[in-house]
């Protein structure tokens, strides 16, 4: 694993959050190695609109909370559909049900270390490493 420490415990705190708006689907990948831009991906399912923009708010509100941090970029908050967190070392999708399943994020860094997230089993898929 490539990703440092400090963003590990942001992905944590970030999947908490998640899964206190009961997102599902949460997961983690290390792509440090795979792209320069940032080190790790988060991914996370809401059944709807209103639900993924809940979820996102949770992130953002936790980050700020836990460790002072602030989306360098965020996008798709007005549609609701699926949300980019861009933290820098790390960036977060939120995606409405129908988004994941049609662009298929995780299937696409399939390959990647999986990020340990120490979430309960309900809810998760593959939020081991």
């Amino acid at each position: 694993m490539t990703v440092p420490d400090s963003t590990r415990q942001s992905l944590i705190i970030a999947a908490a959050a998640a899964a206190d708006k009961l997102a599902e689907n949460i997961s983690a990948v290390d792509v440090a190695e795979r792209i320069g831009i940032t080190d790790a991906f988060m991914f996370a399912s809401a059944e709807s609109d209103r639900q993924v923009k809940s979820v996102v708010e949770a992130i953002e509100d936790a980050l700020r909370d836990h460790e002072d941090l602030k989306p360098i970029r965020r996008e798709g908050v007005d549609a609701g559909r699926w949300v980019l967190l861009d933290f820098g070392h790390f960036v977060v999708h939120v995606q409405h049900e129908e988004e994941r399943a049609l662009y298929a994020l995780d299937r696409l860094w399939n390959d990647s270390p999986r990020i340990e997230l120490n979430l309960p089993e309900s809810g998760t898929e593959g939020n081991t490493a």
